[in-house]
C-alpha cells in the first residue's frame, strides 16, 4: 500500500470509509504510474530514442568539452597561408594598369613598364539586367479570301511570360534554397530585376512539375526492381491533412513520395507485388510484411542508451552490457569501411559479437522486467533481421542514407509548414526526388530543370533521371 497504509488499517475503518480510501489509493497508484510515464518520456532525446535530430532545439544539446587547449584562437605561426588564387591576366574583365608617375622620394619623373608588376585582382557581381525578348506576331490579311492569319511562335517559345532558365532557378529558390513563394518573389524583383509576384511562383512551381513528372514516374515503375532500398518516413501536412514524406534510397537514385498514410499500404503502393529485394529500415512494424530486412543498428544504439538512462539498476545494467559490444559492432563495421576488413573478415569478427548480443536480447527477454521484456522479446525473435549486412555485402547496418537524404526535407518542411494542395505535394515530392537524384549522380541540378522546361516548352521527351550525367 502507498503512504503506509496498511489492510489491517482499513478493516478497521466502517465499509463506506473502506470503499473511499481504496479509491483514492487506486486514483493515487493511477497517478503515480502516468507521472512515472510522463518523466520516463521527459527524458527522450535523439540520442536515446528514435526522435528526429531536428526535433532538439541546438541549445538544448549537452555542452561538448573538448580537452582545453593552450593555444591562443586563430592561426597559429608557421601555419600554410590560405588564399584565393589570381586568375589568370587574359580571364579577366578588365586590366587597369596603375604607373607611377614620379619617384616618392626626391619626384624626379619616371618611365618604363614593371615586367612583373604586382597583381591585386576584385571580384564584383555584374549588375543583373533580364534579358528580354519581344516576338512581334504580325496578322496579315489574304487579298482573296480576306482571312487574318497571324505570326506563329517559334518552337520552344513558351507562351508564358517566363524563360526555362527563369523558371528553373524560381523552382530551385524553393525546392532547394527552401524560400517561401513571397521570399522568392521579391528576390526575383529586387535583385535579378524580374517582376514576380508570389501567384506567380505557384504558376512556375507547375509548370517545373509538369516538365519533370515523366522523369518523377519512371524512376517510381523501376523502384520495384531494385535490389537493395533504405527506407524511412517522416510527418507532414497537406492543408489540414495529416500526410507522410516517404523516401526510398536505391543506389543509382531516390523517389519522394507524399502519401496521406504511414501503413504498409503506402509501400505496397510504390513496391507492388514485384518488390523482391532487401529493406533497411527502423523497427517500424508496417516494414515486416517486406519479409527481407535489416534493421537500424542506430536505433538500436539509441534503444541501448535509453536503457542506460533508466533510473532502474537492473535496466541500467543490460543497458551497458548491451552498449559495450554494440560500440565494437560499430568499430569493426568503420573498419570494414576504411578498408582494413574484407567482408568475410568482417563476418568472422562479428561472429562472437552476434553471439554474445543475441543471447543479452534472450536475458532481457526472459528477466520478466516490464521494461526490458517487451523491447528485447521483440529483438530476440527477430535477431536475424539486426545481421543481414553480415550476409549480404553490400548491405549497411545503419539507415543513415533515408535518414539524410530526409534532412533536407525536414528542414523544408519545418520552414513551410508543409503543403496547401495536392499540387504542393506533387512539387515537393517531384522536386526533392530531382535533387537527391542528381546529387547521387554529380549533375547539375539546375541544367537538368533547365533540360525539362525546354522540352516541355518544345513538346519534346523530358529527359531522363536514370541515363545518368
Amino acid at each position: 500500500m502507498s503512504l503506509g497504509i496498511t489492510e489491517e488499517m482499513i478493516a478497521r475503518q466502517p465499509a463506506e470509509a473502506q470503499v473511499i480510501i481504496r479509491l483514492l489509493l487506486a486514483h493515487i497508484a493511477q497517478q503515480d504510474r502516468r507521472i512515472a510515464e510522463l518523466e520516463a518520456r521527459w527524458k527522450l532525446s535523439p540520442r536515446n530514442s528514435s526522435l528526429p535530430p531536428s526535433s532538439e532545439h541546438p541549445h538544448a544539446k549537452p555542452p561538448r568539452k573538448p580537452p582545453r587547449s593552450r593555444k591562443k584562437r586563430g592561426g597559429q605561426p608557421g601555419h600554410a597561408k590560405h588564399e584565393r588564387p589570381l586568375i589568370p591576366v587574359e580571364d579577366c574583365s578588365q586590366v587597369i594598369p596603375l604607373k607611377p608617375q614620379a619617384c616618392r622620394r626626391c619626384g624626379t619623373k619616371l618611365s618604363g613598364d614593371d615586367p612583373q608588376p604586382l597583381r591585386h585582382q576584385v571580384w564584383e557581381l555584374p549588375e543583373i539586367q533580364p534579358l528580354v525578348t519581344e516576338y512581334q506576331r504580325h496578322r496579315r490579311e489574304c487579298s482573296c479570301c480576306q482571312e487574318t492569319t497571324c505570326g506563329v511562335l517559334p518552337a520552344g517559345v513558351p507562351t508564358g511570360q517566363s524563360g526555362p532558365r527563369l523558371v528553373a532557378f524560381t523552382a530551385l529558390l524553393m525546392a532547394y534554397y527552401r524560400q517561401s513563394k513571397s521570399r522568392t518573389a521579391q528576390f526575383l524583383t529586387t535583385l535579378l530585376g524580374q517582376p514576380c509576384c508570389a501567384a506567380l511562383t505557384v504558376k512556375l512551381q507547375n509548370l517545373v512539375t509538369d516538365a519533370t513528372r515523366p522523369a518523377y514516374d519512371q524512376l517510381v515503375t523501376q523502384l520495384p526492381d531494385q535490389p537493395h532500398l533504405n527506407i524511412d518516413e517522416s510527418p507532414t501536412k497537406e492543408a489540414s491533412r495529416k500526410s507522410w514524406l516517404w523516401t526510398f534510397v536505391a543506389k543509382p537514385f531516390t523517389v519522394f513520395a507524399v502519401r496521406a498514410t504511414r501503413a504498409a499500404t503506402a509501400l505496397d503502393d510504390l513496391l507492388t507485388d514485384r518488390f523482391q529485394g532487401l529493406v533497411t529500415c527502423d523497427r517500424a512494424k508496417m516494414y515486416w510484411s517486406r519479409g527481407r530486412l535489416q534493421w537500424c543498428w542506430s536505433h538500436v544504439k539509441r534503444d541501448i542508451q535509453a536503457l542506460i538512462d533508466s533510473d532502474d539498476a537492473q535496466v541500467r545494467r543490460l543497458g551497458h552490457d548491451l552498449m559495450r559490444p554494440t560500440k565494437e559492432l560499430f568499430r569493426q563495421w568503420h573498419r570494414f569501411r576504411a578498408g582494413e576488413l574484407t567482408h568475410p573478415g568482417l563476418k568472422r569478427v562479428l561472429t562472437p559479437l552476434r553471439e554474445k548480443i543475441d543471447a543479452l536480447w534472450l536475458r532481457g527477454a526472459s528477466s520478466g522486467h516490464p521494461r526490458l521484456t517487451g523491447m528485447c522479446q521483440e529483438l530476440w525473435n527477430h535477431r536475424d533481421w539486426l545481421w543481414t549486412f553480415l550476409e549480404h555485402e553490400g548491405v549497411n547496418p545503419t539507415n543513415n542514407a533515408a535518414e539524410r537524404s530526409l534532412r533536407h526535407a525536414v528542414i523544408w518542411r519545418k520552414l513551410s509548414f508543409g503543403t496547401q494542395s495536392e499540387k504542393g505535394s506533387r512539387f515537393v515530392e517531384t522536386l526533392l526526388t530531382v535533387i537527391e537524384t542528381c546529387r547521387q549522380q554529380s549533375r547539375n541540378v539546375f541544367q537538368f530543370l533547365t533540360t525539362a522546361v525546354k522540352a516541355l516548352f518544345a513538346n519534346q521527351s523530358a529527359p531522363s533521371l536514370l541515363s545518368g550525367p
